[in-house]
């Protein structure tokens, strides 16, 4: 979700994600690389995911105050898509700063654009409130357009919803209308093609940090990110790979773009 440059960059903590292979379990980006897990799904395991419990939560919050945080803004993944929020509420009870929860009602790269908005605010003297209200408008406008790479995984989980996802090739966009159908392709380079246009267009007259990311298939990562590259309105491009808590639910082969303004409204 954030990639580990950013966590150097930004300087946030992260309580990892745990992904169950063959229900034994590991905490992303800790005691599984993605590379591993793309490897173990490939061979046919069984995967899921869990969230972080308070306690997981809880020694992220301590973590950070010994390293001298005086509050926390504690942003996560939208209780649509996990129970994350609850176990964070438990956790923030514990600790003796203040806490700060946002809910950014999305997932994936889109949540780490709230956590740089945040860290943009901060960077320019916000105090808490500040850095609370500046993800929460990022999470409010961030928008997204991917193809899914094994459509089965994420009907199996709910992800979908009810959209028809046909084919590796179906282009579906996630923004604050929601999920929706953009359209079918005719092969992974129209899908590739369209998703840049769809971009560019967004980017038409803004001010864009826009992410391009690929599960296991760095090659259609990278011809997107090509496409994208020096195009008018996009400020700051990031490649990162779709790490296992995503990719669990959407398979290797997904690719997509994620963006959001530099100074959301």
């Amino acid at each position: 979700m954030l990639p580990p440059a950013w966590r150097d960059r930004f300087g946030v903590h992260v309580a990892p994600m745990t992904v169950l292979i063959d229900g034994t379990p590991y905490r992303e980006g800790v005691e599984i690389t993605t590379a591993e897990f793309y490897r173990r799904l490939a061979g046919g395991a069984a995967v899921s995911t869990s969230t972080p419990s308070p306690g997981d939560l809880l020694a992220t919050y301590l973590e950070a105050v010994g390293a001298g945080a005086t509050g926390i803004v504690s942003i996560h993944t939208g209780s649509d898509y996990s129970a994350v929020l609850d176990a964070a509420r438990i956790a923030a009870r514990e600790v003796s700063i203040d806490v700060e929860l946002v809910n950014t009602a999305t997932t994936s790269f889109p949540v780490a654009l709230c956590v740089a908005a945040a860290c943009d605010a901060r960077a320019a003297g916000g105090d808490l409130e500040v850095l609370e209200a500046a993800a929460s408008a990022t999470a409010a406008v961030v928008d997204s357009i991917f193809v899914v790479g094994v459509p089965e995984l994420a009907r199996r989980g709910g992800r979908l919803g009810t959209t028809a996802v046909a084919s590796p090739t179906s282009i579906l966009t996630l923004g604050p209308a929601g999920l929706a159908e953009h359209g079918t392709a005719t092969g992974i380079d129209d899908a590739i093609d369209r998703m840049a246009t769809h971009v560019r267009d967004a980017a038409s007259g803004q001010s864009l940090r826009v992410g391009v990311g690929d599960a296991d298939r760095p090659d259609l990562g990278d011809r997107l990110a090509a496409a994208l590259a020096r195009s008018d309105g996009i400020v700051e491009l990031t490649r990162y790979e779709v790490g296992p808590s995503i990719g669990a639910h959407s398979g290797p082969g997904t690719i997509g773009a994620v963006w959001a303004p530099l100074t959301p409204p």
